[in-house]
């Protein structure tokens, strides 16, 4: 049921999203003088730097979405079998 979560209802775009624009900051900030000057890019750390923000907002959707079915489930009135 997580995975089904993590790429439902625009779960997996928005945390896609999430990843680029924030792991693309992030990597500016820690990589950006050595992409700038030519150096060499640690591309382990380009592809965490990226991988957080997206395992982060993922998390993030899941847990609320968990909670809002557990909320929806303690209102909903249980099934009766006739």
């Amino acid at each position: 049921i997580l995975l089904q979560l993590a790429v439902s209802d625009g779960t997996l775009r928005s945390s896609t999203l999430v990843a680029v624009v924030v792991g693309t900051w992030l990597n500016w900030i820690n990589q950006g003088d050595s992409m700038l000057s030519g150096d060499l890019i640690d591309w382990s750390k380009c592809a965490l730097t990226y991988l957080t923000p997206f395992a982060v907002s993922t998390y993030g959707a899941v847990t609320a979405k968990l909670k809002l079915m557990k909320a929806n489930a303690l209102t909903q009135p249980a099934a009766v079998d006739l």
